[in-house]
Order: structure tokens, then C-alpha cells, then sequence
């Protein structure tokens, strides 16, 4: 069968998917993003999520053509999802997440230099939460990263202010082996703290 639906803000069709073919296998082999993790197949590790029509799933879980018609995120696509919901204002009056006919206007761009306006060289555009990764040193091994992030980014577009208990509840369908997790729970915290700042510098 073809499966049309929108990934990262655009529209895309995988043909001949055979009927246990997962949303997974999907993007990783037929569309070539293979942020999204192969770990467990379960739904145990939390490696393959990915956002469905603004929720955090499972991808191993979603029979690809489940999701027909609707709305991919991958954590390739974080950095624009995260420039589109600050230019919306936030989540105020319920404007989080997306429908597909807002995602098809989308297009991922690189990071631009100020000075050419061309892309910068060897910068690719971040996500406030894949920075925060960064600058609270929370990636090692990088598995189970890309879950992380998006599980962490739909937490911070509903609670910008979560508390440790918020954090712990939103990750713990994902697993980690290499840091412990405080590196991680110190990066959500930072991109919670710098959302805070902003959020005051404009109100100033």
C-alpha cells in the first residue's frame, strides 16, 4: 500500500508498505532519517520516539499505516518545530502542535551567517532543548538521545516551568545506559531556565 503523510513539515509517500511495516522502518529506511533509534521494538526504550500529530510515541509501536494523513516530528525536524512555536507566541489559549496543513508550509533550514546570509559553515540550526544537551554535557553514547529530545521538547511546549517530579514523569519511558540521567534531568532543567529568561527579557 502508499502511505502519504506530512514528516517535519513536509509531505511524503512511502510506497509498497507491506502491513507490519512500522512507522519506524519507514523513516529510517524508506525516507533516510535515522535519528530515530532501532533499540528494543518494544516500546520499552523510548529510542524511536517521535511526535504523532503533536504526541510523543513510540515509532517501533505505529504500524506505518497508522499514521496516514497525519503528522510526523522527527528529531531532524525539532529545531524548526521549536522557530515555528516561538513565532506563534508559545501554547497560550491551546495553539500547541500542529495539523498538517500548517506542517506542509514548514521547510528546515540551516543556521544563517549574519554577515553572508548563506548558511554558516558547519552549523546546522538547533532546537533550544538539543542545545541545552549540548551545554549540559547530557549526550554521551548519543542512542538515546534523539528520544530524549523529543520527549523533553513536548514537556517544555506544555510545562514551561516543570518541576524534578514533571521531568522524571515525562522521560520515564526512556532509557539511558551511559549517563545516569542527571546530566539529562540538568539539560531540561537549563532549557526550562533559558525559556524563563526570554520569556522576562520580553516582558521587560
Amino acid at each position: 500500500m502508499r502511505v502519504t503523510f506530512t514528516v517535519n513539515g513536509r509531505r511524503q509517500e512511502a510506497d509498497d508498505v507491506w502491513e507490519g511495516e512500522s512507522l519506524l522502518y519507514v523513516l529510517r529506511e524508506r525516507m533516510g532519517l535515522p535519528g530515530s533509534k532501532n533499540a528494543c521494538e518494544q516500546g520499552e526504550c523510548g529510542s524511536c520516539t517521535v511526535r504523532l500529530d503533536g504526541v510523543p510515541v513510540c515509532s517501533c509501536l505505529v504500524a506505518a499505516g497508522q499514521v496516514e494523513g497525519r503528522d510526523v516530528v522527527t528529531v531532524e525536524g525539532l529545531a524548526d518545530f521549536a522557530r515555528q512555536r516561538a513565532e506563534r507566541g508559545g501554547c497560550a489559549g491551546g495553539t500547541c502542535g500542529t495539523g498538517p496543513d500548517e506542517a506542509k508550509r514548514w521547510a528546515a533550514k540551516p543556521a544563517t551567517d549574519a554577515r553572508s546570509g548563506g548558511p554558516a559553515a558547519g552549523q546546522p540550526e538547533l532546537s533550544p532543548i538539543q542545545q541545552a544537551f549540548i551545554d549540559a554535557g547530557a549526550v554521551q553514547c548519543g542512542f538515546c538521545t534523539p528520544g530524549l529530545l523529543v520527549a523533553a521538547d513536548e514537556l517544555l511546549e506544555h510545562n514551561d516551568s516543570p518541576s524534578d517530579a514533571d521531568i522524571r514523569e515525562a522521560l520515564s519511558g526512556n532509557l539511558c545506559r551511559c549517563t545516569g540521567y542527571e546530566k539529562i534531568l540538568d539539560a531540561v532543567r537549563l532549557a526550562a531556565a533559558r525559556g524563563d529568561s526570554r520569556t522576562a527579557g520580553q516582558g521587560a
